[in-house]
């Protein structure tokens, strides 16, 4: 699914993320806090994760003023050793959570090689690789899991919706070349791209949902009539299934039949687990050697011959940075319906309206 750059709007960064810092401050969020959420929610929109960006910003806002997301939470260490830590979120905003996780993750990593961080009544945090990159700053590697926040997946051959998209990202450092990231969901597609589809009026692929009877469907405003498509067939559901009881039931997090539908569910505490693993390049390999060697297993995959409708190969996290640098020097694409969901927020929290 391509974007509508017809029916767009065009926005710098820096605008969306004043944007997004003025309606946290709206309800009363600190300045400080609403500024790492909004740096983070729109660099999301900046790496072409529209369905993960400011899209979600009227959404959180409403939980937030419900009471279903803490707008004042104490975000704490509740176990640690050396190598590893369990954060409770305290029902915080998801991305100031993991935020904490990850810079945590840097830290421990520092002095142990490698350190794992997971997390307790979190929320979503946005799209998987923010996070994951966080360790790249410091010469490491960054591996991030969570749990979806309402389960759309059945166990394979199943139709009760028992597991969610629970993604995965990696981040790997390069020297000359660009970071390889990888950033995936277990289903074929997030659920995040049906509910853009469906403000935008777009149809899905054939591939993203099936229908009970095991029908296409490619109608995203009938999405609860059916269900995700696991990567893979029943591999895709072993991964889901696997990266659940990491990311949640390890932590004390919600999995399975405790995870709450927040799109349907603005009160509830999602009480939603991740896991940020950050390992230390230098812990392995002098960091130079290692990051020339990963030019050069980049150079090798895109340097491959290409089978026929196929104009080059790319490594995971490619497009991402080309999108990045387009959008940064183009601005940021908005469709006219999210456009007007966001005038309706700013007149509802009495702000200044994206101009």
């Amino acid at each position: 699914m391509k974007e509508t750059l017809a029916q767009s709007r065009f926005f710098k960064v820096e605008k969306l993320e004043a944007f997004i810092k003025t309606a946290f401050m709206a309800i009363d969020m600190s300045e400080q806090e609403a500024g790492i959420i909004a740096e983070l929610m729109a660099d999301a929109d900046l790496n072409g994760v529209d369905s993960h960006g400011i899209f979600r910003l009227p959404h959180y806002i409403r939980r937030l003023k419900t009471g279903g997301i803490n707008l004042h939470p104490e975000i704490k260490v509740e176990r640690e050793k050396s190598g590893m830590a369990l954060v409770n979120g305290d029902n915080g905003m998801g991305h100031l959570v993991m935020k904490y996780a990850a810079d945590l993750a840097v830290q421990k990593a520092k002095s142990n090689g490698v350190a794992w961080v997971g997390t307790k009544y979190s929320n979503h945090a946005g799209p998987a690789s923010l996070y994951a990159k966080i360790p790249l700053k410091d010469d490491m590697i960054g591996l991030y899991v969570a749990i979806g926040n309402a389960n759309h997946l059945p166990p394979w051959g199943g139709t009760e919706m028992l597991l969610s998209t629970n993604p995965i990202a990696i981040a790997v450092p390069a020297w000359e070349e660009a970071p390889v990231v990888l950033d995936m969901a277990t289903t074929v597609s997030a659920y995040g791209k049906v509910k853009t589809a469906a403000q935008r009026g777009e149809e899905m692929p054939e591939g993203w949902m099936v229908d009970r009877q095991g029908k296409p469907l490619t109608d995203p405003n009938r999405a609860e009539e059916g269900f995700l498509l696991p990567i893979g067939g029943y591999k895709g559901y072993g991964l889901a299934l696997l990266l659940g009881l990491l990311a949640g039931t390890l932590n004390g997090a919600a999995m399975g039949k405790d995870v709450v539908d927040w799109n349907a569910d603005d009160v509830s505490v999602t009480n939603t687990g991740q896991f940020i693993v950050a390992i230390s390049i230098e812990s392995f390999a002098e960091i130079e050697t290692f990051k020339r060697a990963v030019d050069g297993v980049v150079r090798s995959m895109q340097s491959s011959p290409t089978l026929p409708g196929f104009d080059k190969v790319q490594v995971p996290g490619e497009q991402s940075f080309a999108k990045k640098q387009e959008r940064t020097a183009n601005g940021i694409p908005m469709h006219e319906k999210l456009f007007q969901s966001l005038q309706n927020l700013a007149s509802e929290l009495k702000i200044e309206p994206l101009q």
